[in-house]
């Protein structure tokens, strides 16, 4: 079993910044790619950002690849999401995922380890 561990959600004005952090227990070896999915109640889980296992390959949201930025640290095994000029439509639920993959899927079905999420505000 993978642990997936996402920190960094808050509450914060919009036009503001945070950076969530997400860690997992699998070796770097492993090479997963990874990524960051957000939820709203009543509305379906909406992909953020998925990097490869080396960094190599990014993929974004429309509406966050101008704000937003997914980067690795391979020899500590967390994966970052700087969130730049928060809206308040990017409020929700960020969950981290790991895949036992290479790729940087933009789907759900891609991974197979999902943290607990944590809960981002945007204030308007």
């Amino acid at each position: 079993q993978v642990q997936v561990v996402e920190s960094g959600g808050g509450l914060v004005q919009a036009g503001h910044s945070l950076r969530l952090s997400c860690t997992t227990s699998r070796r770097t070896g492993s090479n997963n790619g990874m990524g960051w999915f957000r939820q709203v109640p009543g509305r379906d889980r909406e992909f953020v950002a998925a990097i490869s296992w080396n960094g190599g390959t990014t993929n974004y949201l429309d509406s966050v690849k101008e704000r937003f930025t997914i980067s690795r640290d391979r020899a500590q095994n967390t994966v970052y999401l700087q969130m730049n000029r928060l809206r308040p439509e990017d409020t929700g639920v960020y969950y981290c995922a790991v895949s036992r993959s290479a790729v940087a899927g933009t789907s759900a079905s891609t991974y197979q380890y999902w943290g607990q999420g944590t809960q981002v505000t945007v204030a308007s």
